[in-house]
């Protein structure tokens, strides 16, 4: 049982890392840094967006519209930090 908790934290740490990566890609891109006439960022760009937005766009949905500022993946990075948070204590009861 503890390799499988240790398997989902393993899994929702990737995750966090995924979205600052959306996030700051999405920057680069916002701010004509990197463009995705570039087939590269353009594939890694549409990664990110199929990996992050089915978990985000339900946070959008509930958030009022705050002008060009996107605070869905804080929000979605401190919720998997408390999932992870909770993970551990439930390992501790399990030794």
């Amino acid at each position: 049982m503890r390799s499988l908790l240790e398997l989902v934290d393993t899994v929702l740490t990737i995750y966090i890392w995924v979205l600052i990566i959306q996030a700051i890609l999405s920057w680069l891109i916002a701010f004509n840094v990197i463009n995705t006439y570039n087939r590269f960022v353009y594939t890694l760009a549409d990664l990110m967006n199929r990996l992050t937005e089915p978990l985000l766009r339900p946070i959008r949905n509930l958030l009022p519209n705050l002008g060009g500022i996107d605070v869905s993946p804080v929000i979605l990075i401190l919720l998997i930090s408390f999932l992870r948070n909770l993970l551990h204590e439930y390992a501790g009861y399990l030794l």
